[in-house]
């Protein structure tokens, strides 16, 4: 029984895959540590539901971001403690996630994903039948001049953020909720069917505010961590 999970947003997506049976489960969980409080008790609502138990969990696929710091260290995380067991595990971009929520829902098209980057910016990456480009981030005020006149698509939460600046069409689904949970089960079975990844490393797009305000200390971190994996 294979576990995927997305905490890289304000809404938890979790789901267990076994074989053609899909139990999934779209929490509302609010921004950063509100994950923690419900990510443990809605997977055991799932596995009380699959009539099912942590021994019967065969890996995990989570969403490794852009997204909130805190939000996202927990799905990571989660999934980290759970491989310590001996599970294999696997990760995947919060872009990835989305472009594949847009796929099951029969969107086709070069379009642009974006997310929220808070502090007045965009995380987006252009998207075709894979990604066209890296991911990035712009500030909002100059979101449209990368976008161009191509479509996109954007949470929920953001969309006033991206409106106020968007102009372009916008791609609009009839259930984003139902179309995300798809994309997950959708991506992790296809993901499990590679090699495992481990660490799970975090996929970040902006600086914490760590490496920010003391980047004397982040860069003998990052130099320690270096030396570390290359011993």
């Amino acid at each position: 029984m294979l576990l995927a999970l997305d905490t890289a947003t304000e809404i938890l997506h979790l789901a267990l895959i076994q074989g053609d049976q899909v139990w999934a489960r779209r929490v509302p969980a609010g921004v950063g540590r509100g994950h923690s409080e419900r990510l443990l008790p809605t997977l055991n609502e799932l596995m009380a539901e699959a009539g099912a138990r942590p021994a019967d969990l065969s890996g995990v696929a989570v969403c490794l971001g852009p997204g909130g710091f805190t939000s996202l260290r927990i799905g990571v995380a989660t999934a980290e403690g759970l491989g310590l067991t001996g599970l294999p595990t696997w990760g995947f971009s919060a872009f990835e996630l989305r472009a594949e929520a847009l796929r099951q829902a029969c969107v086709v098209g070069p379009c642009w994903v974006l997310l929220d980057g808070q502090r007045g910016e965009a995380f987006h990456q252009r998207w075709a039948e894979d990604a066209t480009e890296p991911a990035a981030k712009s500030l909002l005020p100059s979101l449209a001049e990368r976008i161009g006149a191509e479509p996109w698509w954007a949470p929920e939460a953001f969309l006033p953020k991206a409106e106020a600046v968007l102009t372009t069409p916008r791609i609009a689904l009839d259930d984003e909720g139902a179309a995300t949970l798809a994309g997950l089960v959708a991506l992790a079975r296809r993901v499990a069917q590679g090699p495992p990844e481990a660490p799970l490393v975090p996929f970040y797009l902006r600086e914490t505010d760590a490496e920010v305000n003391f980047p004397l200390a982040a860069a003998h971190l990052s130099e320690a961590l270096r030396r570390g994996v290359a011993r």
